[in-house]
């Protein structure tokens, strides 16, 4: 009988699994408010919008958190056996994502503010804005914010699929690294 050797995989910190799914769900949610949104007219697009523009600024405040916690915690290596390829990949792709989960929210902010439309947070709380009134301006910034979000979308696709590609068919360590709860080793110490 060949006994099983059984390695431990190094995690990602708590917080960054814990921002990873929390913003995971958020953003998916936000894709599909947004796409929602551009389907509706009426009492139902103003519900969408008073839900889409916090959670908006939500995910900028979390992405900015996820970023700090990123440079201060490093993830964990990439397995030793990766080609270069996948490893420019991994990296090419998670500063898009990182690029993105930033400037989707800031466009969108500034679209608003160019069309003088209030961030509404909830209640009173309103955010200034960014930008000045100018419906040219809105016009382009609300033209990209489509297209972030449709990139945004691409590229999330494409993470998942990576994602899947690791777990279940190279089953490297890769996807246990960020989806596993299960007590193991992260970059420092599992806090």
């Amino acid at each position: 009988m060949t006994p099983v050797i059984r390695t431990r995989v190094i995690r990602f910190s708590v917080l960054a699994r814990v921002l990873h799914w929390l913003m995971a769900v958020m953003i998916l949610g936000m894709l599909f408010v947004g796409a929602f949104m551009a389907a509706s007219v009426g009492p139902s697009y103003a519900a969408l919008v008073a839900l889409h523009r916090p959670m908006g600024i939500a995910i900028l405040l979390l992405a900015a958190i996820r970023l700090g916690n990123r440079l201060i915690v490093p993830p964990p290596p990439l397995p030793d056996g990766m080609p270069a390829i996948q490893r420019i990949a991994a990296l090419g792709s998670h500063i898009l994502l990182y690029a993105l989960m930033i400037a989707m929210p800031l466009v969108g902010w500034g679209m608003l503010s160019a069309g003088a439309y209030p961030v509404v947070l909830w209640g009173p709380v309103r955010l200034p804005p960014i930008l000045p009134h100018d419906p040219a301006l809105f016009a382009l910034l609300r033209h990209m914010h489509t297209w972030l979000a449709f990139t945004l979308f691409g590229v999330i696709v494409v993470h998942v699929g990576a994602a899947l590609l690791h777990g279940l068919i190279l089953r490297d360590g890769v996807l246990p690294a960020m989806a596993s709860w299960r007590r193991g080793r992260t970059g420092r110490e599992d806090v």
